[in-house]
């Protein structure tokens, strides 16, 4: 039986540029779509499509449960035996309606690639993911050596990251231009920057403190003056690889380069959270931080408005759901304070709670956080 059938290879090259230009899909998520048929094909030997039977589809859903992680030697998870199923499910309901493929496939065929209803409840619940508090952020970053240029920069990758609520792909393709420091504002311009759905929208600096604002100011500055970057230059430069005087490679320095993707700045953070003792939190959980404490400081729906657009969001839906989720302890603090409170009229009094009933509620969270 051959690797490759070529009538196969020809309706999913048509498929694929579908999802891509008419679908408007990203390439890293068409690729994903290619992986996942590519993986069924394997499954039924390269069989032509229009030989499917419902029993490839069956065949396929349990090799997926069977599967292991590369990675982690464990069984794949149900949101990634989701995703292919689901990818494939698009992909038949799509070649149904092909010339050639309607004789042998139909509509219907499509639903045997759905997971049962308690795997999809699953695969799409929403996850609790670890947040840092400004105070962790602040205490790795000021943990960060600052002694050689590379490390300048990567403590200024670790502030900006927060200052700016910046996503880290975007990060990566920032140019000193799009950072007006008198302003305190920053272009997400998509034309020339790598922003989510290439969305351009102006941001404001957050207000995380001004040690912050002084490490990016520092490293703009010593950009432009002592190493004469011009504005199209990066604004966090890829590292110049060489031959050293040992005669091997290592970093000599800033290459006028932008970083071709943000490998480097989750690298950056890693070595940062585990210099400072603390566990990892990648870039992108910054957003959850600062979504957080905006939910804390903001006084109106306005400024909270003004806050989410800040993130890039056009809704503020976006903000409270994706990311202002109340953490589990942060929900028992907050809880107990309102049983306390609701309590204080039953011991007869208007104003303070009830300091037994306070104490009762601190030993209950004492007892909770520990």
């Amino acid at each position: 039986m051959p690797k490759h059938h070529p009538a196969n290879e020809r309706i999913k090259r048509k498929y694929l540029t579908y999802l891509e230009e008419a679908n408007r899909m990203a390439s890293s998520s068409v690729d994903q779509v290619a992986a996942a048929i590519a993986l069924f094909e394997e499954g039924t030997g390269h069989r032509d499509f229009k030989q499917f039977h419902l029993e490839q589809a069956r065949k396929f859903k349990r090799q997926l449960h069977e599967m292991k992680n590369i990675s982690t030697g464990k069984p794949l998870a149900t949101a990634t035996i989701h995703s292919r199923l689901m990818a494939l499910k698009a992909f038949f309901k799509w070649l149904a309606g092909q010339p050639g493929y309607k004789s042998k496939i139909t509509y219907s065929d499509a639903d045997y690639f759905n997971t049962s209803a308690n795997d999809a409840r699953i695969a799409g619940a929403s996850r609790s993911r670890p947040v840092p508090s400004v105070e962790q952020i602040r205490h790795a970053l000021h943990a960060m050596p600052a002694e050689t240029i590379l490390q300048r920069r990567d403590r200024a990758v670790f502030a900006f990251t927060l200052l700016s609520g910046a996503r880290d792909d975007a990060i990566a393709s920032f140019s000193l231009r799009h950072v007006n420091l008198m302003c305190r504002t920053v272009d997400q311009d998509a034309r020339t920057v790598r922003t989510k759905a290439r969305k351009s929208f102006v941001s404001w600096f957050f207000p995380v403190g001004a040690d912050f604002v002084q490490i990016v100011t520092d490293w703009i500055n010593e950009l432009t003056n002592t190493q004469l970057f011009g504005p199209d230059d990066p604004l966090f430069p890829a590292t110049r690889v060489g031959l050293g005087a040992s005669g091997h490679f290592e970093a000599l320095g800033l290459d006028r380069k932008h970083w071709k993707d943000a490998a480097a700045i989750r690298r950056i953070f890693k070595t940062a959270f585990e210099a400072a003792g603390l566990p990892y939190f990648n870039p992108h959980s910054f957003r959850s931080t600062l979504a957080l404490l905006g939910e804390r400081i903001c006084r109106t729906p306005e400024e909270f408005k003004a806050w989410s657009q800040n993130l890039g969001h056009e809704q503020v839906l976006t903000t409270l759901t994706s990311y202002g989720a109340v953490s589990a302890h942060r929900q028992s603090e907050i809880m107990g304070e309102l049983w306390a409170q609701r309590n204080a009229p039953a011991q007869g009094k208007t104003g303070e709670p009830d300091p037994e009933t306070v104490a009762q509620v601190l030993a209950f969270l004492q007892a909770r956080a520990s």
